[in-house]
C-alpha cells in the first residue's frame, strides 16, 4: 500500500504508426475519444487518485503535447535525437521524477471502472516487490487480441505465458535501470531481472478496459463509455 503519492511517467513519445493517417499531423496521445484527447483520459485518472507529480515524455511531433498541456503543472521529458523506447525513456526522465518508486502509464488506453492507480496502489508493497503490473482478465480487455502476457500465482507472483493482458500500468523500482547498458531498451529488461529475482508481481483490474492502439478501437472505446456524438 502507499501511504505517499508516487510520481506518474506517462508515455506519450511513440510514433503511433499503428494509427496510419490519424497519427500523420499529430501524436497518437492527441487523437480524441469520447470528445477528449487519449492523454487526457489519462490524465483524468491521475488527477482523480491526486498524484501531483506527473512527467509525459515527448518525442514524435511533441509542440502539440507541449500547446495542449501548456497550462498544467506537468514536466516534459524529450527524447531527441532519437526515441528511447520504455527503457531508456523511463531511465532519461529519473530526474524529473526522483530515485523512488513511480508508476508507469501508456497514454493509448481507456478505463472504465474503479480508478485503476488507485486500485494498483492498494496491492503495492515495496517490501515484497520490486514491481506490479497491471493486467485485465481476457473478457474485460477490448479491442485486444492474442493469448495474452502474464499468469499470475496465488502468492500475486507473475510469470509470462499466456493469461492476463499487460494493461501499461504499473509500479517499478527503477533502481535496476542504471545497470542496463544500452540506451534504448524496452521495460521487458528490468522485468527480466524482477523475474529472475522472483520480485516481479501482478494484480488483476475488477473493470474493463479498452486498447486504443488503432484506429478501430476509437469505436469500441467509445461504445464502451457509452459515448454518443453531438
Amino acid at each position: 500500500m502507499c501511504d505517499d503519492p508516487l510520481p506518474v511517467m506517462i508515455f506519450a513519445a511513440g510514433f503511433g504508426t499503428r494509427m496510419g493517417a490519424l497519427t500523420a499531423d499529430q501524436p497518437k496521445p492527441m487523437i480524441p475519444v469520447a470528445g477528449k484527447p487519449l492523454i487526457d483520459h489519462a490524465l483524468d485518472l491521475v488527477r482523480d487518485a491526486a498524484l501531483t507529480r506527473v512527467v509525459v515524455n515527448l518525442h514524435y511531433k511533441p509542440e502539440h503535447l507541449r500547446a495542449h498541456l501548456s497550462d498544467t503543472d506537468i514536466l516534459f521529458s524529450e527524447e531527441q535525437p532519437e526515441i528511447l523506447e520504455t527503457g531508456g525513456g523511463l531511465r532519461h526522465a529519473l530526474p524529473l521524477l526522483g530515485k523512488g518508486p513511480v508508476y508507469t502509464m501508456n497514454s493509448d488506453a481507456v478505463w472504465s471502472g474503479p480508478n485503476p492507480l488507485t486500485h494498483l496502489a492498494q496491492t503495492w508493497n515495496p517490501n515484497r516487490m520490486d514491481g506490479l503490473l497491471l493486467c485485465i482478465p481476457p473478457e474485460n480487455a477490448i479491442g485486444h487480441t492474442g493469448k495474452g502476457d502474464f499468469e499470475i500465482a496465488e502468492t500475486g507472483h507473475a510469470r509470462r505465458g499466456p493469461g492476463a493482458i499487460y494493461s501499461g500500468l504499473q509500479i517499478l523500482k527503477t533502481d535496476g535501470l542504471a545497470a542496463i547498458p544500452e540506451t534504448y531498451f524496452s521495460l521487458n529488461r528490468l522485468w527480466d531481472d524482477m523475474l529472475a529475482n522472483n520480485r516481479l508481481f501482478a494484480t488483476t483490474y475488477p473493470g474493463k478496459w479498452c486498447d486504443v492502439g488503432r484506429p478501430e478501437g476509437i469505436e469500441l472505446a467509445e461504445d464502451m463509455l457509452d459515448y454518443t456524438h453531438v
